[in-house]
């Protein structure tokens, strides 16, 4: 699969399938090349957080967009499979941030709206399809909105009838899904479901989140992983190297794996 619409729609599909399409999320060459020999993997996603660690950034769009672009873009040439990038707000302009991504061979994104009023929200949304549109690319929108981050006292009823409300407008202006990130429960998944409709809520998997499996059950789409994978990653080298200044040695069965 190399043609740039071939991957997006293979990765509408994916999103539409009953079978919940987990990506793992990637953050340079080298976790995109190990990921995706992985046979199970369809799909790749990067995280914005952990491309910006890499670089000495912190996230929320603190990295220049013209490195962000130039990232994803080393990660979407490094393998044939349909790549998602996580663009943040859109660095201030959506539409021509989702152009420049679909330059660079990306074919989805998140697109945040870190709880911003509603019509500036949908606008948002609306401006990241129309620049997909100009592109004549069939691109993956993943629509976040963040009603269950931060430190917002509501109940989780009045919070998912908020994500309910927001998501149906991401989808209204041609959103594929809804992604709302947070440490969701069955019912509230239930409720999100209920709301958007089958394969049209995207989660994020944590320590203590439900299982793929019962998400898929649920009715789920998507299930991503943010800047877990990395912490995995970060948290094996730093347990190694405790266990070499200890006196120890290299973990045994570790693999070349680039």
């Amino acid at each position: 699969m190399t043609g740039l619409q071939d991957r997006a729609a293979e990765l509408r599909r994916l999103h539409e399938s009953p079978e919940i399409l987990q990506v793992v999320n990637v953050w340079d060459v080298a976790s995109t090349r190990v990921i995706a020999d992985l046979p199970e993997t369809r799909a790749l996603a990067t995280a914005s957080h952990s491309i910006a660690a890499s670089y000495g950034y912190e996230d929320g769009e603190h990295i220049p967009l013209d490195l962000m672009i130039q990232a994803v873009g080393r990660i979407a040439a490094a393998t044939d499979l349909p790549v998602s990038a996580d663009l943040e707000r859109g660095y201030g302009d959506p539409g021509a941030t989702i152009r420049r991504a679909i330059g660079v061979g990306i074919v989805g994104a998140n697109l945040e709206d870190q709880r911003r009023p509603f019509d500036q929200a949908v606008a948002a949304v609306r401006a990241a399809i129309a620049g997909a549109q100009a592109e004549g690319v069939a691109f993956v929108l993943n629509a976040r909105t963040d009603v269950f981050l931060g430190d917002d006292p509501r109940p989780d009823d009045e919070k998912a009838r908020d994500a309910i409300e927001r998501g149906r407008a991401f989808l209204d202006e041609g959103a594929t899904c809804v992604f709302v990130p947070g440490k969701l429960d069955e019912r509230t998944v239930e409720q999100l479901v209920g709301g958007l409709g089958p394969q049209k809520l995207s989660v994020i998997g944590a320590p203590g989140s439900l299982a793929p499996a019962r998400l898929q059950e649920l009715g789920v789409a998507r299930m991503s992983y943010g800047p877990w994978t990395q912490r995995v990653a970060l948290t094996a080298l730093q347990d190694a190297a405790s266990a070499l200044y200890a006196g120890g040695a290299l973990p045994s069965g570790t693999r070349a794996l680039n």
